[in-house]
């Protein structure tokens, strides 16, 4: 996410690393390449000018003067005026009303609106503890009501049927009602969108926003769109009382202008990010943390978060238990740490949340989720008795479960070294002392021992 921000940035500001003091000259020479970066991730002129104005500001006064680090503290700088410029806390959702809460979604055709309702329905049902309502009034495209029809299923909320022959407004307030009979928390309307802003939609949706009265309205904008999202926001904004932006596609977009523009442009919170496909691929803003990963700092926090949200805290148990007892960490065992990880979005998910890894290189285009998938195909290639004891894994075996898996004999042995390498280090985490002896063994384990698909770790 963000990558050529990330990239430009953390190398104009290695410039400055290290320096005794910082002069007006230096911190003028940085700051002419951070503004270059900021136009070339797309960021919005008044965002730019404003940014570096401040930055120029607080770096050649006082503050820096009196510092005994001064690239620290220019990057601390840089950090916190970023922040500002995105919103200084993450803004949640305001459901603090009688029941149902009535949140709006609004946005241009192939924002990710109706994907959007679904991914919020999912995160309110499972980290809010509410019981989430969805429907759809968007009656001019019945593919979208079908769609949001499947994805309520898949992630196990109530779904309100509407049809094309409805008028909005009655659809809507036919689904308040059926969510005050059920008891529900929350109701989540989807919205027709067109595909530019014209007068005709914004009458209609103000018209919608004034017969419901819904305590949040959010604009679903696609992030790759750059400071035209900001625009487009801003258009609807200037119609509807906005109370936050979702943030749509940013897994794909290495720029990042849409998010350093939004707040400033709208004056409106970003609220989410959509950080993939997915129906769990939905993340609360928090700009200090952004701030963080676009300078290369990581995102821990939100990574632990990530972890104790999906890794299933009973099956790790079960695994600690069977190797306290001394039983080997088999390739059964492998398979569900695999699944852990995909759980958690992936290992690009969790790569973009770990300080330095933007300073790595191409290292995400070596270390994808696509050898996660020819690791699992492999071992679902095999007997129960090999997964339990791979040491019986000879050469007419490896034929067998290489072509099973539609793979090559040398992707099972990466497979096989990778777990060999992975056993030592479960060893060790189950002996005494063995945290300390886990991590080391992990650098040893991540350099050139290579993963399924070719893409070993580098060196660190």
């Amino acid at each position: 996410m963000f990558d050529n921000l990330s990239n430009r940035l953390t190398s104009s500001l290695d410039h400055i690393r290290g320096r005794a003091k910082l002069t007006e000259d230096n911190v003028k020479d940085v700051l002419r390449e951070v503004r270059m970066a900021l136009l070339e991730a797309d960021v919005a002129l008044p965002v730019v000018k404003d940014f570096i104005a401040a930055v120029k500001e607080r770096a050649i006064g006082t503050e820096v003067s009196k510092s005994l680090s001064p690239g620290q503290v220019f990057l601390k700088i840089v950090k916190q005026e970023l922040e500002n410029v995105m919103g200084q806390a993450n803004d949640g959702l305001n459901l603090r009303v009688a029941s149902p809460a009535v949140i709006l979604l609004a946005g241009l055709q192939g924002a990710g609106k109706t994907t959007s309702a679904a991914k919020l329905a999912k995160y309110l049902k499972e980290r809010e503890k509410k019981s989430v309502s969805v429907v759809s009034a968007d009656v001019y495209r019945p593919a979208a009501i079908k769609q949001l029809e499947t994805l309520a299923g898949e992630v196990g909320v109530d779904f309100i049927q509407s049809d094309l022959s409805q008028k909005p407004i009655d659809i809507v307030n036919g689904a308040i009602d059926y969510a005050k009979k059920a008891h529900k928390d929350v109701l989540i309307v989807d919205t027709a969108g067109r595909l530019s802003v014209d007068d005709a939609m914004m009458a209609e949706i103000k018209e919608l926003h004034a017969a419901v009265n819904p305590i949040e309205t959010l604009f679903v904008v696609d992030s790759m769109t750059g400071q035209d999202a900001a625009n487009t926001a801003k258009a609807f904004g200037d119609v509807l009382p906005l109370t936050g932006v979702i943030l749509t596609k940013t897994d794909g977009d290495a720029r990042g202008g849409a998010a350093l523009s939004v707040r400033h442009i709208t004056g409106k919170p970003i609220k989410f990010l959509g950080v993939g496909e997915k129906v769990e691929a939905l993340e609360p803003f928090h700009p200090d943390r952004l701030a963080s990963r676009i300078l290369g700092m990581g995102d821990m926090l939100s990574l632990i978060e990530q972890a104790e949200q999906k890794i299933d805290k009973d099956k790790a148990e079960k695994l600690a238990g069977k190797l306290k007892k001394g039983k080997g960490f088999d390739l059964e065992d492998f398979k569900e740490q695999l699944q852990q990880m995909k759980n958690m979005g992936g290992m690009s998910s969790m790569l973009d949340k770990l300080p330095g890894m933007g300073q790595l290189g191409n290292i995400q285009d070596k270390v994808n989720d696509k050898m996660f998938v020819q690791m699992e195909a492999l071992i679902n290639s095999m007997t129960p008795a090999e997964r339990r004891n791979p040491d019986v894994i000879n050469g007419s075996r490896k034929k067998r479960i290489s072509a099973g898996a539609g793979l090559q004999i040398q992707d099972l042995n990466r497979l096989l070294k990778q777990h060999k390498q992975m056993q030592k280090m479960m060893k060790k985490f189950s002996s005494k002392g063995g945290m300390q002896k886990m991590m080391r063994g992990l650098g040893g384990m991540m350099p050139g021992g290579g993963m399924p698909g070719g893409g070993g770790f580098p060196r660190m």
